[in-house]
C-alpha cells in the first residue's frame, strides 16, 4: 500500500509527504494522526481504517477528506493563544464548528466545517493471501512475523513489532559522513516483564555517489505468496509478485523483474470421472466474536464427471479461527449516520446523529460516545405586526343632524422576515346626535363665527366661547398635540378647560372639553 498524507503547504509549493507499507492478514487496519501546529492539541487523522473489503479482498484506492479533532488538552480557541492545560481534560472530540469569533473554523452561522486535509491510500502490490485468515494462537502470529523479520534475531519472542521502514535519505548531501534513520512500530508486548529493544535505527552514510556501494542497485521486498492456481484439474498457471522497496540513490530506473510466473499441476490423473470445479468461495465470518470459533467457506461444481459418476471433489471446508481474547475486544462502532434534520423550521436549533455499537456489551466496556448533537441554524422566523386595542369612540364631530365618530390603535411591532403586515389603525362610523331645526343652522353658523370674530379682537379673551358653554367662563382650546404616527393613521387631541364657573350653571353644561381627529392618514 502507498498513503499519501495531508499537505498543509499552499499548493505548487511540493507535494504532499507520501510513505509506503505493507498489509497482511493479521495486520490490515491502518491509522495515522497528524499535529495541525502550532495548536498543541488539534489534529487530523484516521483511526482503524479497514484495508479489507466485504469480498475478503483489498481495496484498491482510498480517499477520505478530514475534519480536525481537539485531543482536549489545552482551551486556546486560535493558533495564536498561549497554551493554557484544560483542567479537567476535556473529551476528544471532532471539531465541527466553533463559537468563537477568533477560531479559525468559526462560522457564524454554525454550518459544519468544511475539510482541512485530504488522505490518499492506493495500492501497488498484489498479495496471495487473504485478510480475514485469523491464526489459531499468538504463538502462530509471533512465528508469522519472525519468519518475516529474520534480521532481528535478537529481538524477544514477546516484543511484535511492524517491518522496518526505507531508510531515509543521508543526513549529508555531500561526500562529508552523515547519518540516516529507519523506523519500525513496537505493535504488542506479550510479557511486561521483558523490555522490548528500539524503534529507531542508524547507520552512517555518505551522500549520492560517495559510498562505496553500487548507487545503481534496486532494493527489493521479498516474493509475495504464489497465487492459486489458473485451474481446478490438470495443468495450469500461477504468479507472484514484488515491489521496489526503494530506488537506486542515482535516480536511475529499477530492471529487475516486479512478478513471475510458473506452471502448476491440480489434479494429475484427470479422467472422465473427474468432475470440474469453482475455486474456493470466501471464508464466512468467524463464528464467535471474541475466542475460539469456526468458519467455513464452499465451492460449486462447475461440471460433473463426464461418464455420469457422482463427484467426488470437496465442495465445503470448515475450519478454526481465532478472534481476539474476549476481554481485549475492542469498541466496535458503525460509522455515523446523517445529521438529521434541525430541530426547528425556522431560527436556532439543534441537530442530532447517531452511531451503533456494533461488538457485544458483555464483551467489554465501551466509553464512546454513540450519539452527538451542535446548533443549527436556518432563516430567521417571521414576526406578524402587533396592534394596540381600539380606542374609545370620539364623540360626534357634530353637534346636530347627521356627522361621524373615529376610534384608532397604534403599531406596538412592525411585521419582520415575512410576517403578515398591519391592518388598519382607524375606523370611522355615522353617527346622528339631534335633528337640526329648521333655519337653526345656519344661525348656530352666524353666531360661532362672529364669537370667532370677537375673540379675535378681545385683547384679553373675556369672550371665549360663552355662547358655547352657558354658565362659565372657559379657556382656549390647548394646541393640537402631536401626531400618534408618521403615517398609516394616527391622532391628535386638544383640550378646553374651565376658566371661571357661574353660580347659577348647571353641572352638565359647565366642564371641560376634548376634541380628537385623525392625522397622517396617508399609507407608509
Amino acid at each position: 500500500m502507498k498513503a499519501q498524507w495531508p499537505a498543509w503547504q499552499p499548493l505548487n509549493v511540493r507535494a504532499a509527504p507520501s510513505a509506503e507499507f505493507s498489509v497482511d492478514r493479521t495486520r490490515h487496519l491502518m491509522s495515522f494522526l497528524t499535529m495541525l501546529g502550532p495548536s498543541p492539541d488539534w489534529n487530523v487523522g484516521l483511526s482503524a481504517e479497514d484495508l479489507c473489503t466485504k469480498e475478503c479482498g483489498w481495496v484498491q484506492k482510498v480517499v477520505q477528506d478530514l475534519i480536525p479533532w481537539d485531543a482536549g488538552t489545552d482551551s486556546g480557541v486560535s493558533y495564536e493563544s498561549p497554551n493554557k492545560p484544560s483542567v479537567p481534560q476535556e473529551k476528544i472530540r471532532p471539531l465541527t464548528s466553533l463559537d468563537h469569533p477568533q477560531s479559525p473554523f468559526y462560522d457564524p452561522e454554525g454550518g459544519a466545517i468544511t475539510p482541512v486535509a485530504r488522505v490518499m491510500v492506493e495500492r501497488i502490490a498484489r498479495k496471495g493471501e487473504q485478510c480475514n485468515i485469523v491464526p489459531d494462537n499468538v504463538d502462530d502470529i509471533v512465528a508469522d512475523i519472525a519468519q518475516e523479520e529474520k534480521e532481528e534475531d535478537d529481538t524477544p519472542e514477546t516484543c511484535i513489532y511492524s517491518n522496518w521502514s526505507p531508510w531515509s535519505a543521508c543526513s549529508s548531501a555531500t561526500c562529508e559522513k552523515g547519518k540516516r534513520m529507519r523506523q519500525r512500530m513496537l505493535k504488542a508486548q506479550l510479557d511486561l516483564s521483558v523490555p522490548c529493544p528500539h524503534t529507531q535505527d542508524f547507520e552512517p552514510c555518505m551522500g549520492p555517489g560517495c559510498s562505496d556501494e553500487d548507487a545503481s542497485t534496486c532494493m527489493m521486498s521479498e516474493w509475495i505468496t504464489w497465487s492459486p492456481c489458473s485451474v481446478s484439474c490438470g495443468a495450469g498457471t500461477r504468479s507472484r509478485e514484488r515491489y521496489v522497496k526503494q530506488f537506486p540513490d542515482d535516480g536511475s530506473i529499477c530492471t529487475l523483474p516486479t512478478e513471475e510466473t510458473e506452471n502448476c499441476v491440480v489434479n494429475e490423473e484427470c479422467s472422465p470421472s473427474s468432475c470440474l470445479v469453482t475455486e474456493w468461495g470466501e471464508w464466512d465470518v468467524c463464528s464467535a466474536t471474541c475466542g475460539l470459533g469456526m468458519k467455513r467457506r464452499e465451492r460449486m461444481v462447475k461440471m460433473p464427471p463426464a461418464d455420469g459418476s457422482i463427484c467426488g471433489a470437496e465442495v465445503l471446508e470448515v475450519e478454526k479461527c481465532m478472534m481476539p481474547e474476549c476481554h481485549t475486544i475492542p469498541c466496535l462502532l458503525t460509522p455515523w449516520c446523517d445529521w438529521s434534520d434541525c430541530s426547528v423550521t425556522c431560527g436556532k436549533g439543534l441537530r442530532t446523529r447517531q452511531r451503533i455499537l456494533k461488538s457485544p456489551v458483555e464483551l467489554g466496556e465501551c466509553t464512546e460516545e454513540l450519539e452527538q448533537v451542535e446548533k443549527c441554524m436556518l432563516p430567521e422566523c417571521p414576526i406578524d405586526c402587533v396592534m394596540t386595542e381600539w380606542s374609545e369612540w370620539s364623540e360626534c364631530n357634530k353637534s346636530c343632524g347627521k356627522g361621524h365618530t373615529i376610534r384608532t390603535r397604534m403599531v406596538m411591532l412592525e411585521p419582520q422576515f415575512g410576517g403578515d403586515p398591519c391592518p388598519e389603525a382607524i375606523q370611522r362610523k355615522k353617527c346622528k346626535i339631534r335633528k337640526c331645526n329648521r333655519g337653526q343652522g345656519n344661525s348656530d353658523e352666524k353666531k360661532r363665527r362672529k364669537e370667532q370674530r370677537e375673540k379675535r379682537r378681545s385683547k384679553q379673551g373675556r369672550a371665549e366661547g360663552n355662547s358655547e358653554h352657558p354658565g362659565c367662563r372657559m379657556r382656549p382650546w390647548s394646541s393640537w398635540t402631536e401626531c400618534t404616527k408618521i403615517c398609516g393613521g394616527g391622532i391628535q387631541e386638544r383640550l378646553m378647560t374651565v376658566k371661571q364657573k357661574i353660580k347659577t350653571a348647571q353641572l352638565s353644561s359647565c366642564k371641560d372639553r376634548k376634541e380628537i381627529r385623525a392625522c397622517n392618514v396617508h399609507p407608509c
